[in-house]
């Protein structure tokens, strides 16, 4: 029932202008070239055109699609190759880590004259003897550098979260603290929900999730399972998604609640014969290869509709 003050006409202007909101534009899905990297810059695009996917996430960085120093030569040809195939290039994965890296404003700068507007960037790791709040109040020069870097040349930088002893990021807070100390806006999160899910477990998952999404400029997909390896320490076992522990149909609930639109990228960490680990020579046969990253996909699709995201 609506108050009383507010008139019909002025009840069905509201409405009708709430009716014209436009819907978020669907998600664009990203294939992580590290799984291509057995591949030319044209068969890569070709391939991933096949299965179906929209875009690409171009290694550029040592052993990668595109190397760091020839970056200006060649990530041109590699982007042009993907749009040859009707692809685009959403994203480039970097080893950058702070605004000294080698040839980072030669990257970002090339990638900005191609029309890509995200990076990857992270790899800052804490020393487990000192305290915490005093490292990171040591990276925040650097952080503030990087953000001018990326202001100038209208590059978002995403930051890679990912699971493990002594990774800024893994607990996803200290990131969130980090960022907002520097006042950042050209830099975020690349949230990667599977190694979310390792740290955050049954719950921990899902308020880093709320915490990090007014700064998620990219969101990474990869499913597991907990199992012990052979020293009989419990591990995470990466498996094709859908298998695995990461409640994808809640994590993409929250990203339509929260307006995500960023790159969304599928990663591919378990066996598939040297693919999952970026080897240029790969012991899988193609067709089965492609077959396992199309099923990622259709899953990633149907959960994406499910959510209204697609």
């Amino acid at each position: 029932m609506r108050p009383a003050s507010l008139s019909r006409r002025a009840f069905l202007a509201a409405s009708a202008a709430t009716a014209a909101q436009p819907s978020p534009a669907p998600l664009k899905v990203s294939i992580f070239s590290k799984h291509l990297h057995w591949a030319g810059w044209k068969e890569m695009a070709e391939v991933a055109r096949e299965i179906g996917f929209d875009a690409i996430d171009l290694t550029v960085r040592k052993g990668g699609h595109v190397l760091p120093e020839r970056a200006r030569e060649d990530l041109p040809q590699a982007a042009a190759a993907a749009r040859a195939a009707g692809l685009e290039i959403s994203m480039i994965t970097t080893e950058i880590s702070g605004p000294d890296t080698p040839h980072a404003e030669t990257m970002l700068r090339t990638a900005s004259e191609l029309g890509i507007r995200y990076y990857r960037w992270g790899g800052l790791r804490y020393q487990p003897d000192r305290p915490l709040p005093a490292q990171i109040e040591g990276w925040k020069p650097a952080v503030r550098k990087l953000e001018e870097l990326s202001e100038r040349y209208r590059m978002h930088g995403m930051y890679h979260t990912h699971s493990g002893l002594n990774y800024l990021g893994a607990p996803q807070w200290d990131l969130w603290m980090l960022f907002q100390q520097t006042g950042v806006r050209y830099l975020g999160y690349n949230y990667d929900i599977g190694h979310a899910t390792v740290e955050g477990g049954f719950g921990g998952w899902l308020l880093s999730t709320r915490l990090a999404l007014p700064m998620m400029k990219g969101v990474a997909l990869k499913d597991f399972t907990f199992a012990k390896n052979s020293k009989g320490e419990w591990r995470p076992r990466w498996c094709p998604m859908g298998e695995g522990m990461v409640d994808f149909p809640k994590f993409f609930a929250l990203l339509k609640e929260g307006g995500f639109n960023g790159p969304l990228q599928i990663h591919y960490e378990y066996p598939l014969g040297g693919a999952d680990t970026g080897q240029k020579q790969i012991s899988l046969d193609k067709p089965a290869l492609a077959a396992a990253l199309k099923k990622d996909l259709d899953y990633t699709r149907r959960e994406l509709k499910n959510a209204g995201l697609a």
